[in-house]
C-alpha cells in the first residue's frame, strides 16, 4: 500500500483465510507439537497471552485439526492485537510444520502437527495524524493519549469514543450513537487519521418501569424498592443505583434494569426490571475454634421475602465458650428489614435480642429490642439511627449492678477498599456514637467508637502494602462505675493489641480489673508476597485504656509485635498466620498465636 492512502480493514498479508464447513468429522491421531513465537519484545507477551494455538498447547490439545482451527483464527485475532497496539501494516505468518496455515485447504487439512511458528513482524508504530470525535458534551474529557503526535491504536480510539458517548449519557442523552467514522492509515508517513462523528439525538427523561421475572416479590414492591424517578433528566448513575437497591435486599437471584430501544414521543424513556429470585429460605451454620474461650458455634435462619415485599428476616443463634476459660454464653437474636418503607435507599428495620455475656473481667445478661432506620447513600457508604430499649444485670469489678437503658445508636460505614478479605489500596471507617438515657436509678451519657484503616501500596501488583489502623473510643456523662461493662473498653487479643491476651488491659480495680472510659489502639503492619500464593507480614501494635473521657499520659498501655504468615485461598482471602510477643506491659505469656481466614484488619 507504498505510496497512498488506506482504509483499515480486517485484512492480513499473510494470506487470504478460506473458512469452509463440512459435514463430516476427521479422525486423527494425536500428538504432542510445539509452538515458537517471533515477534518483537514489546508486543511478544500480548500476542502470546492472545493466541489460541499458543493455549491449545498449555491445555495439551493434541489434535491436528484443533491445532489447525486454533492457527487459523490466530491470523485475526493478533492482527487485532497488533492494531490495538498501533501497528497498522503488520505481516503475520503462521506455519504448520512449515506450510503457511492459511493455504492449507480446509478441505484437505494436516493428520499431524509436530511444530507451529508464528513470526510476526509488526512494522512501524503509527502515531495521530488527525484525533478527533466531536461533537462532545459539556465537560467531556477524553483520554490523553488520544491526541496528534501521541501513538495511535484501535484500542485508544475506542476507549476514546465510548468516552465521548458516556458523556453525552451522563448529560441525558441516552440515546447518543455513532455518525460518520474515518479511520485511515497512512502508511509511508507512519501516521493515522480518526475522524468520527457523534449524533446526540435529543435529551430524554426518565419514563415508566415494568417488571418481569417476579415470581412471589410483588409488582409494586419491586417498583417502590427501584425508585425510577420519572420526569427527571437521564442519568446513567441513576439506573445502577436503580439496579443496586434491588440487589442489596438479596431476595434476587440475578437483576438487569434495561432501557427500552425507542424513546417515548414525548421524551420520556422507559425501562424494565429484569429479575430473577433467590430461593426464599436459608439456613447457615458456623463454627469456630479459639484456644481460649474453646468452641463457638452459630446458626442463621433467613428468609428473604417474609410477606412478599422483600423482606428480611434473619433468626440467628450462637453458643460460645464450649470448653473455654470461661463460662458458656450465647445470644438469641431476630432482625426484620423493611425495603423502601420510608421511600427510596431507606429500609426500616425492627430487632430483638436476648444475651448471656461471659467475659473475662464480667458477666452480663441483657434483654433488648429496637426499631431503625437504614440509610444507603451507595455500595460503599451507609448509615443506620435505632431507638432501643434495653435491661440488664451485670456483674463486674464494681460488684453486681442493673441497667435500664433507652439508647439512640447511630452508626455511620465507609468503605472505599479494594477488598473485604485481602485490601491493598483504599480507606475504610466505621463510626458509631449512642447517647443513652439511664430508668430507673440508671445513669445517662454518650458511647463513641471509631475504627478507621487506610491502606497504601508501593506496587501496582500490591504485593508490597502498608496497612493501618486506629480505633478509639470514649464515654461520657456518667461515673466510670455507673457505665455499663459492655460500654467500657479493654485491650489485648487478635482484636486489638497481640502478643498480648484477649482482654488483657483495662482500670484495676481493687484485685480485678475493670474496662477503660477511653481506648487508643494504633496498628501498623507491612504485607509482601513472596509467591502467587503465599505472603509475610511485620507488625506492630499500641494499646492504651484510661479511667479519663480520653486517653491521656498516664493511661495504662501496652504493645505487641510479631512475624505472619498469609495463604491465599481465593475470595475467602488469606489464611492467615500470626506469632505475636508483648513489647511492653504488664502481661508477660510469651508467645501468642493467632489463626483466621483473612488479614488481621
Amino acid at each position: 500500500m507504498t505510496g497512498r492512502v488506506a482504509e483499515l480493514s480486517g485484512q492480513v498479508r499473510a494470506g487470504r483465510i478460506a473458512w469452509a464447513i463440512s459435514g463430516w468429522l476427521f479422525a486423527f491421531p494425536l500428538h504432542a507439537f510445539e509452538v515458537n513465537v517471533t515477534a518483537p519484545e514489546a508486543i511478544a507477551d500480548d500476542l502470546r497471552g492472545a493466541s489460541a494455538t499458543v493455549a491449545a498447547k498449555t491445555a495439551k490439545v493434541e489434535g491436528a485439526q484443533e491445532v489447525y482451527a486454533a492457527a487459523l483464527s490466530d491470523y485475526r485475532t493478533l492482527v487485532q492485537v497488533l492494531y490495538d497496539a498501533g501497528y497498522f501494516s503488520p505481516s503475520v505468518s503462521i506455519r504448520l510444520d512449515g506450510r503457511e496455515a492459511a493455504e492449507i485447504s480446509t478441505l484437505n487439512p494436516p493428520t499431524r502437527v509436530a511444530k507451529v511458528v508464528i513470526a510476526v513482524d509488526p512494522g512501524p508504530r503509527f502515531r495521530f495524524r488527525t484525533a478527533r470525535i466531536a461533537p462532545l458534551a459539556p465537560g467531556t474529557e477524553l483520554p490523553p493519549e488520544f491526541a496528534p503526535g501521541q501513538p495511535a491504536g484501535t484500542g485508544i480510539i475506542r476507549e476514546a469514543g465510548f468516552a465521548a458517548k458516556d458523556g453525552w449519557r451522563r448529560a441525558g442523552y441516552a440515546k447518543v450513537g455513532f455518525g460518520r467514522q474515518r479511520i485511515a492509515a497512512l502508511h509511508p508517513s507512519a501516521e493515522l487519521d480518526a475522524d468520527i462523528e457523534l449524533l446526540p439525538g435529543r435529551q430524554l427523561r426518565f419514563g415508566r418501569l415494568s417488571v418481569s421475572g417476579q415470581e412471589n416479590v410483588r409488582e409494586a414492591a419491586i417498583r417502590k424498592i427501584v425508585g425510577i424517578p420519572t420526569g427527571e433528566i437521564y442519568d446513567p448513575a441513576t439506573v445502577q443505583r436503580m439496579g443496586a437497591r434491588l440487589r442489596r435486599t438479596g431476595t434476587f437471584k440475578s437483576v438487569s434494569i434495561v432501557e427500552a430501544p425507542v424513546a417515548n414521543a414525548d421524551g420520556s424513556l422507559d425501562f424494565t426490571a429484569e429479575v430473577v429470585e433467590q430461593l426464599p429460605r436459608r439456613i447457615t451454620f458456623g463454627a469456630e475454634v479459639q484456644s481460649r474461650s474453646g468452641v463457638n458455634l452459630s446458626a442463621v435462619w433467613l428468609h428473604r421475602n417474609l410477606f412478599g415485599n422483600a423482606e428480611r428476616l434473619r433468626l440467628e443463634a450462637d453458643i460460645r465458650n464450649i470448653g473455654g476459660d470461661q463460662d458458656i454464653d450465647g445470644k438469641l437474636a431476630v432482625r426484620l428489614d423493611n425495603p423502601a418503607r420510608l421511600g427510596k435507599d431507606n429500609n426500616v428495620f425492627f430487632l430483638a435480642e436476648l444475651e448471656r455475656i461471659e467475659r473475662l473481667h464480667y458477666n452480663m445478661d441483657r434483654f433488648l429490642v429496637g426499631i431503625g432506620l437504614r440509610r444507603t447513600k451507595s455500595d460503599q457508604l451507609f448509615g443506620e439511627a435505632a431507638l432501643t430499649f434495653s435491661t440488664a444485670r451485670a456483674t463486674d469489678a464494681y460488684g453486681r449492678r442493673d441497667f435500664t437503658l433507652v439508647s439512640l445508636p447511630v452508626h455511620v460505614q465507609w468503605d472505599r477498599r479494594d477488598s473485604t478479605t485481602n485490601p491493598t489500596r483504599g480507606f475504610y471507617i466505621d463510626g458509631k456514637v449512642t447517647p443513652f438515657a439511664g430508668l430507673n436509678q440508671s445513669a445517662s451519657g454518650i458511647a463513641a467508637s471509631l475504627d478507621a484503616r487506610g491502606y497504601l501500596s508501593f506496587t501496582q501488583s500490591g504485593s508490597v502494602t502498608l496497612a493501618g489502623r486506629l480505633q478509639l473510643g470514649s464515654v461520657g456523662g456518667a461515673k466510670l462505675e455507673e457505665i455499663s461493662p459492655d460500654l467500657l473498653f479493654f485491650s489485648g487479643g487478635a482484636g486489638t493489641v497481640r502478643g498480648h491476651p484477649y482482654q488483657s488491659l483495662g482500670i484495676p480495680v481493687g484485685t480485678d480489673i475493670a474496662g477503660g472510659r477511653s481506648l487508643l489502639v494504633a496498628s501498623a503492619e507491612l504485607r509482601a508476597k513472596v509467591s502467587q500464593k503465599i505472603g509475610l507480614v511485620a507488625f506492630y501494635d499500641y494499646g492504651a485504656v484510661d479511667r479519663q473521657g480520653f486517653v491521656t499520659s498516664g493511661a495504662e498501655s501496652h504493645a505487641g509485635a510479631g512475624i505472619g504468615l498469609r495463604y491465599d485461598i481465593g475470595a475467602f482471602g488469606p489464611i492467615r498466620f500470626d506469632i505475636a510477643m508483648p513489647v511492653s506491659g504488664r502481661t508477660d505469656d510469651g508467645l501468642q498465636f493467632y489463626l483466621g481466614i483473612g488479614q488481621s484488619f
